[in-house]
């Protein structure tokens, strides 16, 4: 079998690596894709990782720090923070009330705002697609302000920054590219910053609904589901990018390969002297998620598959994301309830 499989690949790399070989999996997220470079070599040069526990979250802080860094990973030079919470996909206000307050902080941390800075936020998305809906899910729920100053210019002074929000969709119902929109939008309010939100794709049916990934390089609309569009960075847009991102959604060829090997753990445990598991064992992870995505891709199988709770999910996170955010940006609702405008 491992003889079949060599012919068919004579070029496949001899390591446990995924460069090169036309195949790669779908993941947005660095903490992964670290995961994987260390496969090869256990330290990867212009990368390093830390953690940090906190009472049902765990974050992660992976920073790509030079060019090998960014070859080795596929991330550009920056930081990534990712924060997983095994219990956000069940309805907890409790917790839900602390990844806000969590978020309010690594915002914080990574935005460095000015205290007059002018924000501009970008919801990514098919708002009529629930996977891919975080973002203008998102937007509608932020406390939005750059209309307000006209009418109010005392909040200025309040603890309150200008923030304006957009939801541009997407190419196929638009018939424009994110890209372009964004960079209108751009050009028109000028805003120092702009923060990019969309859903993500992992490698990791664990993270799935479970992980929140900050990063302060930009974004590349569509990339996890093999759909890359221009990215939206420093570079596109002229003013510093931050992107923050939820994974909805992960590929039925890595559904898969996690099925098989709990099915070849639990062979081994039970079932002594089987055949089954010395046959797979030849395969390193690449190779068996290789095999599995060639007998379901030309049956169009695989599939980009999501947990059926994913509705009440991403409007959950929605507005978790959108209440940390708004405590961030406006020093001054922590403190009080937002003004309203008659």
């Amino acid at each position: 079998m491992r003889n079949h499989w060599q012919a068919r690949y004579p070029n496949r790399p001899t390591d446990d690596g995924w460069a090169g070989t036309g195949y790669s999996p779908r993941t947005d997220l660095a903490l992964e894709a670290h995961a994987l470079a260390k496969r090869r070599q256990p330290s990867v040069p212009g990368v390093t990782e830390e953690h940090e526990e906190l009472e049902d979250i765990t974050i992660s802080r992976v920073k790509v720090t030079s060019e090998a860094g960014e070859q080795a990973i596929g991330k550009k030079r920056g930081s990534y923070i990712t924060l997983d919470i095994p219990g956000l996909r069940h309805k907890n206000p409790a917790l839900q009330d602390r990844v806000v307050d969590q978020l309010e902080v690594e915002f914080g941390r990574l935005f460095r705002l000015r205290k007059h800075a002018k924000i501009l936020i970008v919801g990514l998305g098919n708002a009529n697609v629930t996977p891919d809906a975080l973002g203008p899910k998102v937007v509608e729920r932020l406390f939005v302000t750059r209309h307000l100053f006209g009418f109010m210019p005392q909040l200025k002074q309040q603890g309150y920054r200008t923030v304006a929000a957009i939801a541009p969709g997407v190419l196929g119902v638009t018939g424009i590219e994110t890209s372009e929109v964004v960079k209108g939008v751009v050009e028109h309010v000028k805003p120092d910053v702009v923060i990019a939100i969309d859903a993500l794709a992992s490698l990791s049916l664990s993270r799935v609904n479970s992980t929140i990934q900050i990063a302060d390089t930009g974004i590349s609309p569509g990339s996890g589901i093999g759909n890359k569009r221009q990215a939206l960075d420093e570079e596109t847009l002229g003013c510093q990018v931050y992107a923050i991102g939820v994974p909805t959604v992960v590929d039925a060829a890595t559904i898969a390969n996690d099925a098989m090997e709990l099915v070849l753990d639990t062979l081994r445990r039970s079932v002594p002297n089987n055949t089954a598991t010395p046959l797979f064992d030849q395969f390193n992870g690449r190779e068996k998620w290789q095999m599995i995505r060639e007998v379901l891709e030309p049956m169009g199988n695989n599939l980009m598959v999501t947990p059926k709770e994913v509705d009440d999910f991403v409007d959950d996170v929605a507005d978790v994301i959108a209440r940390g955010l708004n405590l961030a940006l406006h020093p001054a609702m922590a403190e009080a309830d937002p003004p309203v405008a008659h």
